[in-house]
C-alpha cells in the first residue's frame, strides 16, 4: 500500500506548480475565514457587551463620551494612554432580563444573577453566594441607543472587513478548486494514457489468461476512480488537515484552556482512520475485483451473443450473471453498513459530547473560570468550521480505499513485463525463413513443437497442414515473435529473431486472418490504419490489386464507406478483400495467411484466390491451410501431426507418397479408397490438448508493435 500511494504522489509531481499554487490559495482562503470568529468576537465583546463595563465622568464633550442627565460619560476602554490614571467618577449600565439599567455609582463585582424591584437591583454572584443591592434606572430605548452610538462605526467597519473576507475567501476558493481540479484531472488523463500505452506493450500471452473486459475495466472504471482520490479525496484531506491545522492555532489565540480539551479529536481521528481503513480495504478489494469480473462476462456476453440465443442459454447467462451481480450487492451492502456506522452520524455525536464537556467544565465552573459569551460564539463557530472538514475527511475514507485498490490494480497491470517501443525502422529484409530444431511448450514439459526443422526462401510459399491440435498456428506464433522459444533458433536472412527487436521484425511481417479484424472507422482508414506513410492513393492501389476497387466503391460513400464494430455490416468476402489489401498495402517480406479462404463461399473463392495470388508475389508466403486445393502450388508443404513434421515436399511429391496428406486430399475431393479414409480416422484422434490455441483461431497480433498487416 506504501508504494501504491509513493506512485501515486510520484504522479502528482508531475504537475507540482499548479498543485502548490492550490495549496497556498487553499491556505489564504483558510487564513481569511478563520478570521471571521475572532472579528465576530472582537464584536460581541467589545462592541456589544462592552456597554457593560466601567463608565466615568468626563469634563465636556470628548470621543467616545455619551451624555446622561446633563453630565458626560466615558467607557473605561476608550482612555487613551495620556488620560489615565482615570479621575471622574465610575458608573455602569446593565441588563437586567430585557432592559438596561442606570447605576450610578461603583460595583466590585457585576458577575451573577441580576434582577430589579422598586428601583433597586440586587445582584447575587453564582460562586461565592454574596450578593449587593444598587439603586437602578431603566434606561429609555433612546438613552441606550445614546451609550451605543459611539460604537456603531466600529461594528460597520468590522462588518465591513468581515464581508471583504467572504469575498476574498470566495476568490481564494475558486482559484484553488480550480487548479487543484484541473490538475487532478492532467494526472487521470497521464495515467489513462500510461495504462493504454502498457496494454499495447504487454505480449499476446498476458491476454491469453485475462478477459478483454477486465482489461477494459482498468483502464475505464480503476482510473476513474483514482480520478476521483485526486479530485475528491485529497482535496478534502488537504482542505481538511489545513483548516484544522489552523482552527488548533486559532483555539490557542483564543483560549489555551479550549485548545487541550478539543486536542485529542487528533489521535481519535487517526484511530477512527485506521480502524475504517482495516475492515474498508477487504470489501474494497472483493467489490473491484467482481465489478472486473463483471465487466468481461457482459463483454463477453455481448460478443457471444449470437450463440447464446441460438442455443437458447439465455436464462443461464442471466442466472451467472445474477450469481455475481448478488456477490456484488452483498459486499456493496458491507460497505454501505461501515460507511453509515463511521460517518457523518458518528462526527455529530462527538462534536455534541464535545460541545457538553465546555458546558459543564465552564458554565458549570469545572475550572473555577469562566469564558466571555464571546470567546465561547467564537469556539462554537471554530468547531462547527472544524467539525465540516473532519465530515469531508470521514466521508471520503470510502473514496480513498476504494482509489487505493484501484490503482493497486492499475499499478500491477503497469508493472506487467512489457515490450518497449524501439525508435527507427529495419530496412526491409529479404524473407529467408529458417527453423532449426525447434521445440516448444507453452506449459512446461506439454510440448507442441517437436524438432521442428525447414528452410523457406525468398518468395516460396510455405505451407502447413494438419489437424487442429498439430502446432501449425504456433510455428507463426514463434516466427512473428508472439512468444519466445527457448530449444533450436528461427532466423531471418540468417540472423536469429531474438536478436532483432519485435516492432522490427514484424515491421515487414504482414499476417491475413481468417476472421479479419476490422476497426470502427471507415474502409480507408481499415487499410492504412491511419498510418500517414500509407497514401490515399496506395490505399486504392492495393484495392485495385485484389480486384475489390470496384466492388466497394459502388458502396455509398465509396471506400470512405463507415464499418462499424469488427465490420459486421459487411460480408465476410468484403472483409476478407479489405484484409487483403491491407496487407498489400504495407507490402511486407514475409506474409502469413491464417485460413484466409476457410469461411469464403464458392463465388467469391475466385475472387479471393486471385488476390492470393497478388499478394503472394516476391514475398516468402506461410498458408496454414485446411482446402488443400488451395496450396497445390506452394514450393513446399509441411504436414505436422502432434507437433511433429511428418512428410514434407510439393502437392506431387506428396500425392505419391500416398501417406497422410494423400488421405486427407483425396477425402476432400470426395475420392478417396476405404484404407484411405481410415488412415484419415486414424489422423483425426489428435488431442487438441496438445497445441494451445486452435489452429481455426486467429493468430494473435501485438498490438505494442509498428503496425503490421493485420
Amino acid at each position: 500500500m506504501n508504494q501504491t500511494g509513493k506512485r501515486l504522489f510520484q504522479y502528482a509531481m508531475f504537475y507540482k506548480k499548479p498543485i502548490t499554487i492550490a495549496l497556498v490559495l487553499l491556505l489564504l482562503s483558510v487564513c481569511a475565514e478563520l478570521a471571521g470568529p475572532l472579528l465576530a468576537k472582537r464584536m460581541i465583546d467589545n462592541n456589544i457587551l462592552g456597554i457593560e463595563k466601567s463608565w466615568y465622568e468626563v469634563e465636556g464633550e470628548q470621543d467616545y463620551a455619551v451624555r446622561y442627565n446633563g453630565h458626560w460619560y466615558k467607557r473605561e476602554d476608550r482612555f487613551t494612554e495620556e488620560e489615565k490614571p482615570i479621575q471622574g467618577r465610575e458608573a455602569h449600565v446593565l441588563q437586567a432580563g430585557r432592559s438596561y439599567y442606570w447605576l450610578n455609582e461603583a460595583i466590585a463585582n457585576t458577575e451573577g444573577s441580576r434582577s430589579v424591584e422598586n428601583g433597586r437591583m440586587t445582584i447575587v454572584n453564582d460562586k461565592t453566594g454574596e450578593s449587593g443591592e444598587h439603586a437602578a434606572v431603566k434606561l429609555s430605548k433612546q438613552e441606550l441607543y445614546a451609550f451605543y452610538k459611539p460604537e456603531i462605526p466600529s461594528i460597520l467597519k468590522l462588518a465591513a472587513l468581515y464581508f471583504g473576507l467572504l469575498v476574498l475567501v470566495a476568490i481564494f476558493t475558486y482559484g484553488q478548486r480550480l487548479m487543484l481540479q484541473t490538475s487532478a484531472n492532467r494526472i487521470v488523463q497521464k495515467i489513462r494514457t500510461d495504462v493504454f500505452a502498457q496494454t499495447q506493450r504487454l505480449p499476446v500471452q498476458y491476454y491469453d489468461n485475462l478477459a478483454a473486459g477486465q482489461v477494459v475495466s482498468r483502464v475505464t472504471n480503476d482510473t476513474e476512480t483514482i480520478r476521483e482520490l485526486y479530485v475528491g479525496v485529497l482535496a478534502n484531506f488537504f482542505t481538511g488537515i489545513i483548516y484544522m491545522g489552523a482552527i488548533f492555532g486559532a483555539l490557542f489565540l483564543l483560549d489555551v484552556r479550549l485548545a487541550l480539551i478539543t486536542l485529542p479529536l487528533i489521535p481519535l481521528l487517526y484511530l477512527w482512520i485506521v480502524v475504517y481503513r482495516k475492515f474498508a480495504a477487504e470489501y474494497n478489494r472483493k467489490i473491484r475485483a467482481k465489478l472486473s469480473e463483471i465487466n468481461g462476462m457482459i463483454n463477453e456476453s455481448i460478443q457471444g451473443m449470437t450463440i447464446i440465443q441460438a442455443f437458447r442459454r439465455q436464462k443461464e447467462t442471466l442466472k451467472d450473471f445474477d450469481e455475481m451481480n448478488e456477490y456484488y450487492f452483498k459486499y456493496q451492502n458491507k460497505m454501505l453498513s461501515l460507511n453509515a456506522i463511521t460517518s457523518h452520524n458518528l462526527v455529530n455525536v462527538l462534536r455534541n459530547l464535545l460541545f457538553l464537556l465546555v458546558i459543564w467544565l465552564f458554565w458549570g465552573n469545572a475550572l473555577g473560570a469562566v469564558v466571555t459569551i464571546g470567546v465561547l460564539y467564537a469556539y462554537v463557530d471554530y468547531m462547527n468550521r472544524m467539525f465540516t472538514p473532519i465530515v469531508g475527511i470521514v466521508n471520503q475514507l470510502s473514496n480513498l480505499e476504494t482509489a487505493l485498490v484501484s490503482s493497486e490494480r492499475v499499478f500491477k497491470l503497469m508493472d506487467e513485463e512489457g515490450i518497449d517501443v524501439v525508435k527507427g525502422k529495419l530496412e526491409r529484409y529479404k524473407g529467408e525463413v529458417a527453423f532449426e530444431h525447434v521445440t516448444f511448450a507453452y506449459k512446461k514439459e506439454d510440448y507442441v513443437l517437436r524438432d521442428i526443422n525447414f528452410h523457406a526462401r525468398q518468395g516460396e510459399t510455405v505451407a502447413l497442414v494438419g489437424h487442429t491440435g498439430s502446432g501449425k498456428s504456433s510455428i507463426l506464433n514463434l516466427l512473428f515473435r508472439f512468444y519466445d522459444l527457448k530449444e533450436g533458433r528461427i532466423t531471418v536472412d540468417g540472423k536469429d529473431v531474438r536478436e532483432i527487436p519485435k516492432q522490427h521484425l514484424r515491421q515487414h511481417m504482414g499476417i491475413v486472418l481468417q476472421d479479419p479484424f476490422l476497426f470502427t472507422g471507415t474502409i480507408a482508414a481499415n487499410i492504412s490504419l491511419n498510418n500517414p506513410a500509407i497514401s490515399r492513393e496506395r490505399v486504392e492501389q492495393a484495392l485495385r490489386e485484389v480486384g475489390a476497387y470496384e466492388m466497394f466503391s459502388q458502396l455509398p460513400g465509396g471506400i470512405d464507406a463507415p464499418v462499424i464494430e469488427k465490420g459486421s455490416t459487411l460480408s465476410a468476402g468484403q472483409r476478407q478483400l479489405i484484409s487483403f489489401a491491407r496487407a498489400l498495402a504495407y507490402d511486407p517480406a514475409i506474409l502469413i495467411l491464417d485460413e484466409a479462404t476457410a469461411s469464403i463461399d464458392t463465388e467469391t473463392e475466385a475472387i479471393i484466390q486471385e488476390a492470393l495470388n497478388v499478394l503472394k508475389k516476391g514475398r516468402t508466403t506461410f498458408i496454414i491451410a485446411h482446402r488443400l486445393s488451395t496450396i497445390r502450388a506452394a514450393e513446399q508443404i509441411l504436414v505436422l501431426d502432434r507437433g511433429v513434421i511428418v512428410e514434407r515436399g510439393n502437392h506431387e511429391t506428396l500425392m505419391e507418397q500416398r501417406g497422410k496428406y494423400f488421405a486427407m486430399y483425396q477425402l476432400q475431393a470426395g475420392g478417396g479408397t476405404a484404407s484411405a479414409r481410415s488412415s484419415e480416422d486414424d489422423t483425426a484422434e489428435i488431442s487438441e490438448s496438445t497445441e494451445k490455441t486452435s489452429d481455426a483461431a486467429t493468430l494473435k497480433p501485438n498490438t505494442s508493435a509498428q503496425p503490421t498487416s493485420v
